[in-house]
């Protein structure tokens, strides 16, 4: 009797694709349809002959009973949703296919609910083909809302990875615009023209060094204008940075809190985020640098980071080298800018192009005495040492877990 009622226990979440298909599809073809005359009505009924027949079951009644009441309760999250995601509506897409599309990349928390808020919403036909901005773990509604606002969609989109160099950058620009690199090249060598501060290349440290795009190129989607110049796409990066560096309030909080520069952090917060494997390491990688950089702890007031060496390379075209392949002479190469070992201090710039855990880390590090950090196994596991007995367990672990071999396991 309960399967003749068609309470479909075992639906996936993704659900009713083939309920919903038809009558979408009609309202963004401009015909009639609407919803389903006696959807609601039927579901009604259904709920109340289930609960009539689970009511002469006794003590089975309240297990069934929330097992109909889950059915009927659409998963949805109730927030706006957080972070970015994108995702691309096809050409005679219904609204199962977009829910479907919004599911898999975790925007909304099942199709059924994206479905119901399109049946909803009249203007759910004027969702357009193309590739939309959103955010992850939205509300269906909110979900529907962005879709159906133009400033959503990516037209021309391009997406920075976090940790990424700006020479990389350039290339990868030039790629999608056709906007040959050396254009890019030419708009970055004043970076204060792009939209940087002036005060922003003021040190405390004493350092001098040149004044570098690296660092201020927010990694993010970018929807680039039609015939963008270099010149605008790189101010748009920049205008980024500004933004969401102003939000987390980076340079008020830096100032008071950490007594540095805000662009001796922002180097920081580009060190942390090329050194570290996963986000959570990045606020104790920074207490790691400053620690070695500001305080006594350490031998000396020198970083000996092998990620400013690897940054050096690639500036002069080079590829990159492996810990336990780069040679003495190639730490300590006096001819090198960036180098760490031997030298005190931060490096002269940024070496990367930090994402916001980076910065956020760089800006309130953890409360730690730690002086080593190391990725002690194939997965970017990372360990920290304060003590010299510390900093050879840590050897130890890594090559054990063969991420070191040779000359330094031996």
């Amino acid at each position: 009797m309960i399967d003749d009622l068609d309470l479909g226990f075992d639906e996936q979440e993704r659900g009713e694709k083939g309920r919903h298909r038809r009558g979408f599809v009609n309202r963004r073809n401009g015909k009639s349809g609407g919803k389903s005359g006696g959807g609601h009505g039927k579901t009604i009924f259904a709920l109340f002959m289930a609960l009539v027949l689970l009511g002469g079951i006794g003590g089975g009644a309240f297990y069934g009973f929330d097992r109909i009441r889950n059915h009927f309760v659409t998963p949805d999250f109730d927030g706006p949703g957080t972070g970015e995601a994108l995702v691309d509506v096809k050409q005679g897409d219904t609204a199962t296919d977009i829910g479907n599309s919004l599911y898999d990349a975790g925007v909304v928390k099942s199709t059924k609910a994206f479905v119901e808020a399109a049946d909803d919403n009249a203007l759910s036909k004027n969702i357009q083909v193309g590739r939309y901005k959103v955010r992850k773990e939205m509300r269906a509604t909110d979900a529907l809302a962005l879709l159906l606002d133009p400033k959503s969609r990516v037209v021309n989109g391009v997406t920075i990875p976090e940790g990424m160099i700006t020479l990389a950058i350039y290339d990868l620009l030039a790629k999608e615009t056709k906007i040959p690199v050396a254009e890019f090249k030419a708009a970055a060598k004043d970076p204060v023209k792009l939209g940087v501060p002036e005060f922003w290349f003021n040190r405390k440290d004493g350092k001098k060094g040149p004044r570098s795009l690296e660092g201020f190129l927010y990694p993010a989607t970018y929807e680039l204008p039609p015939k963008a110049t270099a010149p605008q796409i790189l101010s748009l990066m920049v205008d980024k940075f500004l933004d969401v560096t102003g939000e987390m309030k980076f340079v008020e909080t830096v100032e008071a809190d950490r007594g540095i520069s805000p662009y001796e952090a922002l180097i920081t917060a580009s060190i942390a985020q090329a050194e570290s494997v996963n986000h959570e390491d990045m606020p104790k990688v920074a207490r790691v640098i400053y620690n070695r950089v500001y305080t006594d702890r350490y031998h000396c007031k020198c970083l000996e980071i092998d990620s400013a060496i690897n940054y050096w390379l690639r500036l002069q075209g080079k590829d990159p080298k492996d810990s336990d392949i780069l040679k003495q002479s190639e730490l300590n190469d006096p001819r090198n800018p960036y180098r760490t070992h031997g030298a005190d201090g931060l490096t002269i710039t940024p070496i990367s192009n930090p994402g916001e855990d980076a910065l956020k880390g760089a800006m309130s590090p953890p409360n730690g005495t730690w002086v080593y950090f190391m990725t002690i196994d194939k997965k970017g596991t990372m360990g920290y040492g304060t003590t010299d007995a510390e900093y050879r367990g840590l050897i130890r672990k890594m090559c054990t877990n063969g991420v070191l071999s040779g000359e330094n396991c031996r």
